[in-house]
């Protein structure tokens, strides 16, 4: 693989799982973070690194200088903070995005791959999710995913620039931060189990997520940068199942050797009740299949975090 790439957030948990990938491929890699979601541990060596914003023009200008491939996950990813602060998400998730687009399109960057979310469906009550169906963003948060992949569909169909949205659903693994109130389930979990504590669920636990473990992610997003019938398509990539929060805890209870109850609290603003993916369009387009299941993923997931703790 001789191909550049930048990955921007590449500090951050999906990010830099990308870059490790791309690494191992040998690939040349270039990291755009500005450290306010991402860790400087997560930075895997061979990779260069421009610290700074996407929200800066400049800075995307010259991040996407001499690249190929731009695989865009610099975001703050979280529905509940965008809730309380829509302006500094958006500055992020929607000023960023274009930035890069409009940056990416002027240096001949061949493709694009967005990070976009599942939570652009709403509470439709229509399982599982494809991607024909009309969109329902509840948060600032899957409005702005909403609109950096249009901005970037429309870019496609205005300028001829290749873009591909990849819609995550509830990604989890290794690298996580749990120490955020805005943190996934499965990295908060583990981390109350590990620590025998019993863990908060918002809400009454029996909402449904397609829990997707990072290395399924990774491999989408790597076969979205060449498949030839992408660009201008957004498409899930998940594992295809469900899984209440109740049951995930039963499950991960068993796995760390604990027997412990959930916290309840009210459901936060914004959250989606049910999340399922219909995954038919990744395997007819990127020839995707998911390779590691949640069982799989969750005991790997537990075994890193018993190293951190």
């Amino acid at each position: 693989m001789s191909s550049s790439y930048l990955v921007t957030g590449g500090a951050g948990f999906i990010g830099s799982h990308l870059v490790e990938a791309l690494l191992a491929a040998g690939a040349r890699v270039r990291v755009l973070d500005n450290f306010i979601t991402g860790h400087r541990r997560n930075l895997r060596e061979g990779a260069e690194l421009i610290e700074g914003d996407v929200a800066a023009l400049d800075t995307c200008r010259r991040a996407v200088d001499g690249i190929d491939f731009v695989l865009h996950q610099a975001a703050i990813p979280s529905v509940p903070r965008s809730v309380a602060d829509p302006l500094t998400s958006h500055r992020a998730n929607v000023d960023g995005t274009l930035n890069l687009l409009v940056a990416a399109r002027d240096a001949g960057v061949t493709r694009l791959i967005f990070a976009g979310s599942s939570s652009v469906y709403g509470n439709s009550a229509t399982l599982p999710k494809r991607e024909d169906m009309v969109p329902n963003p509840l948060s600032p948060y899957a409005l702005q995913k909403l609109v950096g992949e249009r901005y970037g569909q429309m870019f496609h169909a205005l300028y001829g620039f290749e873009t591909v949205s990849i819609r995550y659903f509830n990604v989890f693994g290794p690298r996580q931060d749990p120490g955020s109130p805005y943190s996934g389930v499965i990295s908060r979990f583990a981390t109350a189990l590990l620590a025998n504590e019993p863990p908060t669920i918002y809400g009454d636990g029996e909402q449904t997520r397609d829990f997707t473990y990072v290395a399924n992610v990774v491999d989408g997003v790597l076969k979205a940068c060449t498949a030839p019938n992408a660009a201008g398509q957004a498409i899930n990539v998940a594992v295809g199942g469900r899984i209440s929060l109740n049951a995930l805890l039963e499950g991960m209870n068993r796995s760390v050797g604990t027997r412990l109850s959930a916290v309840y609290k009210d459901t936060r603003t914004g959250d989606v009740r049910d999340s399922q993916a219909d995954i038919t369009k990744a395997r007819e387009i990127l020839g995707y299949t998911p390779t590691v299941d949640l069982a799989e993923g969750l005991d790997r997931t537990i075994a890193w975090y018993r190293t951190q703790s």
